[in-house]
């Protein structure tokens, strides 16, 4: 099955900057949701589901229960309990998680496992402390693809209505080849504010773009898209006089969730420091990129056992033996050349 990547076209701009949650913010100003059926006001708003797969791997691997707080009760907690979003619904080529004692050895696997797997170095993981005293779940989900066929460059034009500032468009137009045609698929078109249309690529991923200017969740507004496609009677051809304009879209984002830090886990020893989760996203005619990392970084009130590196038990040179039945050993051997002393007649 195809990856879907959304976009719900509003009316407006995207926004590069750091937020905090539920805060009342500026129209322009993006706003990462922690989930996907997360409701608010805010114009601009993302979700990506990195932050979900750090906080199933602290349920499933670490605490292996729901997450509750000494402190009394979450919302967002018993919200993210629900694992609405799991690994199973990603390639697994797209997406690393580990889980430790923050030391230098899961800094070392962590990011000889980024290189090798995306060819990245994590950005958020810069100023983590790595002597051993925090406990770590972090994940990265890494997306590259590219359109069926690159999209004509258009011209700049302004978006929406809340700034006057021309942004870069991509698309099709009337003196755009045919060929063009077939990377667009026509979901439903109502009237000129209430249509939508996917975006066909050359991997499994999807794009699709819906254009409303409804303000629900991100998860309402899919959901919304999808009863219309189902309902429309009408042709889903892209047709040979119709025209398409998509904005160009890049941003970064780096987000904390303050109403999860200081809060400690019921049956544990580990209090949530820091919930972070980074976005990069970037949309252009020729395709999509996004990496998005996340990590909760935990302090422990008592140290953890660290977790070491399988190894050899190889006993192929001098080693030592003991035999004991109580505190005391009963016999002792230490053995430089097994041949010689077994060759005993």
């Amino acid at each position: 099955m195809k990856k879907i990547v959304l976009a719900i076209l509003t009316m407006f701009v995207f926004s590069a900057s750091a937020f905090a949650f539920f805060k009342k913010v500026p129209a322009t100003e993006l706003v990462v949701m922690p989930m996907f059926s997360t409701e608010t006001q805010d114009q601009n708003k993302v979700w990506v589901g990195t932050f979900q797969l750090v906080w199933n791997d602290l349920m499933d691997n670490v605490v292996k229960a729901p997450i509750e707080f000494t402190e009394g009760p979450s919302y967002l907690a018993e919200e993210l309990n629900k694992q609405e979003f799991t690994k199973e619904m990603l390639s697994e080529s797209s997406y690393y998680t580990a889980h430790g004692v923050a030391n230098m050895n899961l800094k070392e696997q962590i990011n000889t496992a980024l290189m090798e797997k995306f060819n990245e170095e994590s950005e958020i993981l810069q100023s983590i402390d790595w002597s051993g005293k925090n406990y770590l779940v972090y994940a990265m989900l890494k997306k590259d693809f590219e359109f069926l066929n690159a999209f004509d460059e258009l011209k700049k034009e302004k978006f929406g209505t809340l700034n006057n500032e021309k942004v870069q468009y991509f698309g099709i137009d009337k003196s755009s080849r045919k060929a063009l045609r077939e990377n667009v698929k026509v979901l439903f078109y109502n009237n000129p504010g209430d249509f939508a249309v996917e975006l066909l690529t050359k991997d499994d991923d999807r794009v699709l773009l819906y254009r409303t200017d409804d303000n629900k969740s991100l998860e309402a507004l899919y959901d919304d898209m999808m009863k219309k496609t189902e309902e429309y009677k009408y042709s889903h051809r892209f047709g040979d006089k119709d025209r398409l304009k998509v904005p160009f879209v890049d941003f970064k984002s780096l987000n904390q969730y303050p109403e999860l830090q200081g809060k400690t886990i019921k049956n544990t020893e580990l209090t949530i420091d820091q919930a972070l989760q980074s976005i990069d996203f970037k949309m252009d005619n020729s395709g999509v990129k996004l990496k998005s990392e996340a990590a909760l970084i935990m302090k422990m009130s008592m140290p953890m056992p660290i977790v070491r590196e399988p190894a050899d038990f190889y006993f192929g040179d001098t080693f030592a033996m003991f035999l004991l039945e109580k505190d005391k050993p009963y016999f002792a051997l230490r053995v430089a050349d097994v041949a010689a002393l077994n060759n005993k007649k």
